[in-house]
């Protein structure tokens, strides 16, 4: 049977109707496509790719575990990490070492690296440190002061002036006008510390951090003078990084919340 004129009106418009529909689908799914995509570009990217963070050495044991915690969050990504004396480290990177983020225990040895145009935008202060003195476990020298280690009879150590321990020390014991002739000066912290681990010294004065650290290898003393010394750790990212994406998300996790609640842990003061 040969269809009707008013049949073919009718498939006609059901055909011109499938078509509107299909074609509003279409745009709709484009809209919605076009929508994620503009979504998903104006989130985070999602990140890969190894970072490479220069930190002072007090910072080891809390970026480590920063570090852990952002491979986790973001696999596929990798956190290397060089911990030595900031000026050290800041000496490295104007020298041209690679790296993508630097953390330095003072705003002096972080202005070596702005003053040569190696630090990409403005630094920003993250933390801050406080000293303390590490003695022998129990403290059989019974020190109770920086002027206790002013003894003849004690062997102390001290980090070097041009390391940030060693000038806040040194700024503590000029605040007190006291003087003090350490046996050795180390270049970093956690050298300092090592020195009374290993019974070499009786005492030195390093970081509360440091001194929290080590936990029953060492006993900590508090010192009034050490608010006179409290560093300021500033980080940055660095003109030279390759990665800067995934080095930005890495300095935003150490600033964030979560990367205070590690650092605070720690022994670190907020910023």
């Amino acid at each position: 049977m040969r269809p009707t004129r008013r049949m073919l009106q009718v498939t006609g418009a059901g055909a011109a109707a499938l078509l509107a529909l299909s074609a509003c689908s279409s745009s709709d799914g484009s809209s919605s496509a076009a929508s994620g995509s503009s979504a998903s570009g104006s989130g985070s990217p999602k990140l890969s790719g190894e970072v490479t963070v220069f930190a002072a050495a007090s910072l080891k044991e809390s970026f480590t575990t920063l570090g852990k915690e952002f491979e986790k969050a973001h696999p596929g990504t990798k956190v290397t990490f060089s911990f030595g004396g900031s000026d050290a480290l800041a000496a490295s990177i104007t020298g041209g070492a690679p790296a993508d983020v630097f953390a330095s225990a003072s705003p002096k040895t972080m202005k070596v690296v702005t003053d040569a145009g190696d630090a990409s935008g403005t630094p920003a202060t993250f933390v801050r440190n406080q000293l303390e003195i590490a003695t022998l476990p129990g403290n059989p020298d019974k020190v109770a002061s920086l002027k206790d280690l002013t003894g003849s009879d004690l062997k102390v150590v001290l980090c070097d002036k041009s390391v940030p321990c060693g000038a806040a020390a040194q700024k503590a014991l000029d605040a007190s006008r006291l003087k003090l002739t350490p046996v050795s000066y180390e270049e970093d912290v956690k050298s300092a510390l090592n020195k009374v681990v290993l019974k070499e010294a009786d005492a030195a004065v390093v970081y509360k951090t440091d001194v929290k650290a080590a936990g029953d290898k060492v006993e900590g003393v508090e010192f009034p003078e050490s608010a006179d010394a409290i560093n300021d750790y500033p980080i940055t990212l660095l003109r030279s990084s390759e990665n800067t994406e995934t080095a930005k998300a890495f300095m935003e996790l150490v600033r964030s919340a979560e990367g205070q609640k590690v650092l605070n842990a720690a022994g670190f003061l907020n910023p």
